[in-house]
């Protein structure tokens, strides 16, 4: 609780647009979903356009031609994956806010790459531990809302005049590009992304903000020294990160962690969801035979099926886990492919069967929203540390993009030339998955940040799974956090900037008092601080 304030001072409360403490952490998760609300509409908005004839004859090299179909359809991950290149190059210069306001919407494609790997990251650095997965998860759903959107707004715009059945769609997302634009202006830096450029006065007000607290609060000052010692255990002081940092093991194992995230994403577009989201009419027209009016009011229909199962992670992210909701996504993912394929197979998919095809793509866009929808993007922002968090993102992002333009490119090729053989290549696809994801995904569910720092140096010095470790720490206070840091040589070595050779910091010279007395805290039970509902802003991250 904040800090009585004495009759006649100055108070130390910040705001940012008026609001503090909850307030302004809805704010900020409202701006953000804001984002990947846009995401999901250009997700969705090509599908019902690719095969519309307006289109078509407009642009009449796509019309009948499956690779020229792919490929206006999937260079728009081109630009995702250039805005994405820059954040991996220029993320830690230009910080989470400034990335999605300057460029974030300049170019739709190049927009949405940088977003996508900034907002989660941003997100998990303004979030409380408690709620950081559900609020990321949020995000990741909503992706999901606006593909929805999109496509009954195709299917609106197909009954009007030519131009307007491809032009409005294409003009509306203007619409969320705007509220970006303006809500993001408003918005405070992140905390952390602050400390490492040393503005230690405004990472301060930042953290006294999030937790609606006053800057001089006792808390406060606990949270801004245990980011300080993540970026001083990190070697992320000043915010100078070398693409080498991310090539690293040792205790930190940026590398492991790096591709841990990075697989996630790229899982995510090999299990097909946007061969599914991208051209449901086209699989429905191609491989079921039904007529592009019923194509297109089915996709509608499948995208709030799709809706309505995004929120179900909302629900149980921080209760089943990373881990189990990985699974049990990528086993409905399989399963639905085993269906589809098996329904086209009689009768060259012309024959009664091949209707349960249909029912198939809408069993996966369940499993897919309720499970790898917002997962991949939660996960690559809290599995990363500090220092390499920004880079390690963007590189998760990179490899969403790429296999997203690979997917989205091939399918139509694919499904003219293999049929029912597409969906048993991905079928086997997703049970690939299974091995990778149980025996190398740490549980990360109700940790904090540099909880999972913990985890992963366990693992190291002690020679055991990852996955192991993450079952075997149990959860820790902020003073316990602090005490195993200096148990695994955190608090005062730096092992990637010293190369190991455990050269000793100036501040392994002095007790550093602020860590172990004078900070009014209680050590009570994690889980209790988790549900405690009266206690607001930026806990525990």
């Amino acid at each position: 609780m904040s800090s009585p304030q004495r009759a006649g001072s100055v108070s130390t409360v910040r705001t940012y647009a008026g609001l503090n403490g909850r307030p302004l952490g809805l704010l900020i998760s409202t701006i953000a979903t804001t984002g990947f609300l846009l995401f999901g509409y250009d997700q969705g908005v090509m599908s019902g356009i690719i095969s519309a004839d307006p289109f078509n004859n407009y642009f009449p090299s796509t019309k009948n031609n499956s690779v020229y179909q792919g490929f206006v359809t999937a260079i728009y991950e081109i630009g995702c994956l250039i805005g994405a290149i820059f954040i991996l190059s220029f993320g830690d210069k230009t910080g989470r806010r400034k990335a999605e306001f300057i460029i974030g919407r300049t170019i739709t494609g190049v927009g949405n790459g940088i977003n996508t790997s900034t907002i989660p990251t941003y997100q998990a650095e303004c979030s409380r531990t408690a709620n950081r997965g559900l609020l990321i998860c949020i995000e990741g759903g909503v992706i999901a809302f606006g593909t929805m959107i999109a496509y009954w707004i195709d299917y609106g715009a197909s009954y009007g005049p030519d131009n307007l059945t491809w032009r409005f769609p294409i003009a509306f997302q203007i619409v969320f590009g705007i509220i970006l634009i303006a809500g993001t202006w408003f918005l405070p830096e992140s905390p952390r992304w602050l400390l490492t450029k040393d503005r230690h006065e405004e990472g301060i007000n930042v953290i006294a903000a999030l937790s609606g607290l006053e800057t001089t609060d006792p808390e406060t000052q606990l949270q801004h020294s245990l980011i300080i010692d993540s970026i001083r255990a990190s070697g992320h002081s000043g915010g100078k990160t070398p693409m080498s940092a991310l090539f690293t093991g040792g205790k930190t194992q940026h590398f492991r962690r790096m591709l841990l995230g990075s697989s996630s994403q790229f899982f995510q577009q090999l299990g097909e969801c946007n061969a599914v989201i991208y051209y449901f009419p086209i699989l429905f027209q191609t491989s079921i035979g039904t007529s592009h009016n019923l194509a297109l009011l089915l996709g509608g229909v499948n995208m709030i099926i799709y809706a309505i199962f995004a929120t179900v992670s909302w629900f149980i992210i921080e209760r089943a886990g990373r881990r189990k909701l990985f699974l049990v996504g990528t086993v409905g993912q399989c399963l639905s492919m085993v269906l589809v394929f098996a329904c086209l197979i009689p009768n060259r998919s012309q024959g009664p069967s091949a209707k349960g095809a249909g029912v198939g793509l809408f069993t996966y866009i369940a499993f897919f929203g309720a499970t790898w929808l917002p997962l991949p993007w939660l996960y690559p922002a809290e599995i990363n540390p500090l220092r390499t968090r920004a880079k390690a993102n963007a590189v998760s992002t990179c490899s969403n993009w790429l296999f997203n333009f690979l997917i989205v490119m091939v399918t139509p090729v694919m499904i003219a030339n293999i049929h029912w053989g597409t969906y048993l290549f991905f079928a086997i696809v997703n049970a690939c998955f299974l091995p990778i994801i149980y025996f190398f995904y740490p549980e990360t569910k109700k940790r904090s940040l540099e909880e999972i720092d913990l985890i992963f140096a366990k693992g190291y010095l002690e020679k055991i799974s990852y996955v192991q470790a993450s079952f075997d720490i149990p959860f820790l206070s902020d003073r316990e956090v602090v005490a195993m840091a200096r148990e695994y040589g955190f608090a005062d070595s730096d092992e990637e900037e010293k190369g190991g050779e455990g050269t000793k910091s100036r501040d392994e010279e002095k007790p550093r008092e602020t860590l172990g007395s004078g900070i009014a805290r209680s050590d009570s039970d994690r889980t209790l601080q988790m549900h405690d509902e009266q206690e607001g802003g930026f806990k525990n991250d």
